[in-house]
């Protein structure tokens, strides 16, 4: 059946747009001239109706965690708590942890393959810098070995989509090359490699950069680093915009060095959508204070942080609706080569997510059903 929801400002992925949005059958159909639309099922909808949002790098929601318990329930449930924040699409984050743990999660995202708004799975280490393991557990990180590689490259086959973030200095450039070539998007971070060394790593394959400026070498001016990399080279590129991981002075800089390829990721934690006040990473208490989560040395681990704050935070950054909100939608979407998703092209699915004025969630419709969200804080 057709429906057409009319009296929304359309943004299509890219840009802001006037019309009536005709959905069929899960799908978006068409974007009509206003009121074009005779013999439709019409629903009179106010404010930003945008493609469904999506987040890279969910380390967990609604009071879960991705770790090595993880089920098939778990990916739903994480799905689940992020749809009712208005995000869509979600890859689960598993952060540095032990072989076994890995490999228990890999076939809990296989088996999870069809859940709703499930892209796939992101692995955050262990192959990682121990210079740079931020809030990873330094006991855990290892270099990438022919096990791990083999794991990967048959996960690949039966996976939606799977992400590794990884140091150059833990993965020999073959293996890179072999892990692009089974389509993973090798992202890099967790690294104190030189501009140099993240170039040659682009040159094998990798074609990703997990959240820009953190937990990596710093920007200097001799010696750019992994930020230097990414800024002068068309890598998409995640952003924490937070305002604790990175200024928004830096952000600013950054949004003008690159027009196009970053995109933003929450970094969300098991606390997202919930008032719970810490929980538990690794045996490790993490702390809930004052909008950052800290472990007990103060060291930043993840974000407390959902999207459309990131989108909101933007905005107040000085950065344009149009922009923020494509960071959000159809950037991500390219990082991860899924240009049907994060626009309103016809054949796109129809997932959608309806904001008020100044960028609050306030319904969605998954493959063209509606679903109201509940009221802001």
């Amino acid at each position: 059946m057709s429906l057409v929801l009319r009296g929304a400002t359309l943004f299509d992925g890219t840009g802001f747009r006037d019309g009536d949005l005709l959905l069929s059958d899960g799908r978006v159909a068409a974007i009509l001239p206003p009121g074009e639309a005779p013999g439709q099922r019409v629903e009179q909808v106010e404010g930003i109706l945008a493609p469904g949002l999506i987040d890279l790098q969910v380390n967990g929601s609604g009071g879960v965690m991705l770790d090595g318990t993880a089920t098939a329930a778990t990916f739903a449930h994480i799905c689940a708590s992020q749809e009712g924040l208005g995000v869509l699409h979600v890859l689960p984050t598993l952060v540095t942890d032990r072989p076994a743990a890995v490999a228990r999660v890999i076939a809990a995202a296989q088996e999870a393959a069809g859940t709703p708004g499930l892209l796939g799975l992101h692995l955050e280490g262990p192959h990682i810098d121990p210079a740079k393991k931020g809030a990873h557990d330094g006991d855990l990180v290892r270099p990438l070995e022919e096990a791990d590689l083999a794991l990967y490259l048959e996960a690949a086959r039966s996976l939606p989509r799977l992400m590794l973030t990884l140091s150059p200095s833990a993965a020999r450039p073959e293996a890179i090359a072999a892990l692009a070539a089974a389509g993973i998007v090798v992202s890099l971070g967790h690294t104190d490699c030189t501009m140099d060394e993240a170039r040659r790593a682009f040159a094998a394959g990798a074609a990703c950069v997990t959240h820009l400026f953190n937990a990596m070498s710093p920007l200097g001016h001799r010696e750019p680093g992994l930020p230097g990399a990414a800024l002068t080279s068309p890598v998409p590129t995640g952003l924490i915009a937070d305002g604790h991981h990175v200024a928004p002075e830096l952000i600013r800089i950054a949004l003008a060095a690159k027009p196009e390829g970053l995109f933003l990721v929450s970094d969300c934690m098991a606390v997202a959508g919930t008032d719970l006040d810490g929980f538990e990473l690794n045996g490790r208490r993490i702390l809930r204070r004052e909008g950052r989560l800290t472990l007990a040395s103060g060291t930043l681990a993840g974000a407390d942080l959902t999207l459309p704050q990131a989108i909101r935070n933007l905005l107040r950054f000085g950065v344009s609706p149009e922009r923020a909100l494509a960071m959000a939608t159809s950037a991500p979407a390219r990082a991860i080569g899924r240009p049907d998703l994060g626009c309103l092209a016809p054949g796109a699915p129809a997932d959608l997510v309806l904001l008020t004025p100044d960028l609050y969630p306030a319904a969605l419709w998954r493959a063209g059903v509606r679903q109201d969200l509940p009221s802001r804080p």
